[in-house]
């Protein structure tokens, strides 16, 4: 008797939908596809067009240092029109690459910004800062997301390396990362103009210190011209 393959059942329904397993090589369609099927699924990236996923996430390595940046942005954009703050939201920056940093802070494209919120709620278009929180993906983060992000034009990124108990904060000038010195202690961003942060305060979890920090540039003459000229590009828009 000869051996026939059994035919597949047809059973009129749409194909499986495989999960996203760490490795994929995917396009963004696909990976944000798989994304969507994959139940319990915390937190995936897709680099370069390859799927990286999150280990289980301690709380004295990323919880505690998440928070308080997250503390730090959200008080800053309490105080500035047109600035949102992102928490740990996939951005579209191009067809191969949909990173998850763990904060970004954008200013809104009706005052200038570059990136844009879709019909579909995703993010689209490089934020003006993204912000990892590298534990044991610090390799990652200072290579691969590094060129990414510059890119595409993130004009701002800041690396906490945790196990190193080092911040850096790089900004994009003619097409390179340069790396933000400290005046006093201080880090100021470039782009948000009353950003500022005591790195040394940060890293030893000392909150009232770059609380009283932040609170400085929020209250600074720097900070309220960059308010005035947001809600100009608002009102003209």
């Amino acid at each position: 008797m000869t051996a026939h393959a059994i035919p597949p059942v047809a059973t009129g329904s749409r194909p499986r939908v495989l999960p996203l397993e760490p490795g994929d090589h995917l396009t963004r369609e696909e990976f944000e596809r798989r994304y969507d099927a994959t139940p319990g699924l915390k937190k995936a990236e897709l680099i370069e067009g390859v799927v990286y996923m999150a280990a289980a996430i301690r709380t004295d390595i990323h919880g505690y240092p998440h928070a308080d940046v997250m503390a730090l942005l959200g008080g800053y954009r309490i105080a500035t029109p047109c600035v949102r703050v992102i928490d740990n939201a996939s951005i579209r920056l191009d067809l191969d690459n949909e990173p998850q940093p763990d904060a970004a802070m954008v200013i809104e494209s009706a005052c200038g910004g570059k990136s844009r919120l879709a019909a579909d709620g995703y993010t689209e278009g490089a934020p003006e800062l993204a912000v990892e929180i590298s534990g044991s993906s610090v390799s990652i983060d200072l290579n691969t997301k590094f060129r990414v992000y510059r890119r595409n034009g993130v004009r701002e990124y800041l690396v906490w390396r945790v196990y190193d108990e080092a911040i850096d904060w790089f900004t994009l000038e003619g097409g390179e990362y340069i790396p933000l010195k400290p005046a006093e202690g201080i880090l100021r961003s470039r782009v948000f103009s009353g950003f500022w942060l005591d790195p040394a305060a940060l890293i030893r979890g000392d909150m009232e210190r770059a609380g009283a920090v932040s609170q400085m540039g929020i209250a600074s003459a720097e900070h309220a011209e960059f308010v005035k000229a947001l809600r100009n590009r608002r009102d003209s828009h």
